[in-house]
């Protein structure tokens, strides 16, 4: 039995652009890691403070949202290490 004929593909055109890749991230700036770290700890020393003084600080009569302050610079600090490269 004969073998039936091959067809030939054309070569799909990839763009430049494309075809290169991304270029290579930058690095982060250099305030980004001290920044990020001094959040965390501020944040983690914030909420050990409101425990500490039995809710009364560090911000008198605002009563649980020093917690919500507390976790603020948590987040700042998690929000930060996403752009840390």
């Amino acid at each position: 039995m004969p073998k039936s004929r091959l067809r030939k593909k054309d070569k799909q055109y990839i763009p430049d652009s494309v075809a290169q890749g991304s270029s290579v991230p930058t690095e982060s700036p250099k305030w980004l890691a001290p920044v990020m770290v001094g959040a965390f700890i501020a944040g983690l020393i914030w909420i050990v403070i409101f425990y500490v003084t039995a809710t009364k600080y560090p911000i008198p009569n605002i009563g649980a949202w020093n917690m919500v302050l507390g976790f603020g610079f948590i987040a700042l600090g998690f929000s930060l290490a996403t752009q840390w490269r």
